[in-house]
Formats: C-alpha cells, structure tokens, sequence
C-alpha cells in the first residue's frame, strides 16, 4: 500500500529517488504512464496488469475509449529501480507533467504519482480550498 507525500529532486539525466519506503514494492519493476491532472501515474508490475487489463476491456468503438487507452497505454513506459533507487523518467513524460527539478511523490494506496512541486501545491490548495463541496458529492459512496 503507497500512502504519504514526500518531496524528492529530478536530476539533469531525468531520474528520480523513490521514496525509500516504497522500493520494495517496486523491486520486480514498475510501469511510468501519464496520469490524470498532468502528474505522472507509478504501477507496480501486478497492479499495472490488472489496471491495463481494464483499460484493455473497454469498448474500442467509443472514442473515450480510445483515447484513454491510447493516453495510458501508449505513454506507458517500464522502469527499474537502479541501485540508488531511483527510476529514470523519460523527457516526453517529464513534459508532459511539467516536472523541473522538484518533484512530489504522493501515494496513493495502488500507485504512486509523480507531481512537479509548484502543480502539486496549486492542485493540492484548489481541493483543499473544495474539500466540503467534494465532499457532498461523494456522500453516495458511503464516505
């Protein structure tokens, strides 16, 4: 289980430190992709098959469809820890996330996020500031 936010440096090569925490999920390797809100999604190898195996279910002829497979799948990129413990990030995923050279990396029970640091406090102030109307909105869910 990922959880905790955690503030860590790309270096100039584009590699990242992995919480030490999280490296023994990660040992067997991980799968980098686009996420959702300009961050960068982190699988562990069994999680990714099992979120690829749905994306792989969804119907092609729908054009959503299409498109998320195409954002998550085609993005995908596998990735090892080196003996630092760092993954390195390609440039066309760093660009797409915006990341420079701070980063956090929060977890998120099945996977982790990768956010440049200025995104991550913008994002993170605009769901704090929303956290009550979120909240009402979810109330179906039995939160």
């Amino acid at each position: 289980m990922f959880i905790g936010e955690y503030q860590h440096l790309i270096d100039d090569k584009g590699r990242l430190a992995v919480p030490a925490k999280f490296r023994g999920a990660l040992k067997n390797g991980a799968v980098v992709t686009h996420g959702l809100d300009h961050c960068l999604f982190v699988f562990e190898k069994k999680e990714w098959g099992i979120w690829a195996g749905k994306i792989k279910a969804m119907p092609i002829a729908k054009s959503n469809s299409r498109a998320f497979g195409r954002l998550m799948l085609g993005g995908a990129m596998e990735a090892s820890l080196d003996v630092q413990g760092r993954i390195l990030i390609p440039d066309y995923l760093r660009e797409y996330a915006g990341l420079k050279k701070n980063a956090i990396v929060t977890g998120l029970y099945n996977r982790l996020e990768i956010w440049d640091a200025e995104n991550w406090k913008k994002y993170k102030s605009k769901t704090e500031a929303s956290s009550e109307d979120i909240a009402e909105q979810l109330d179906g869910l039995g939160i």
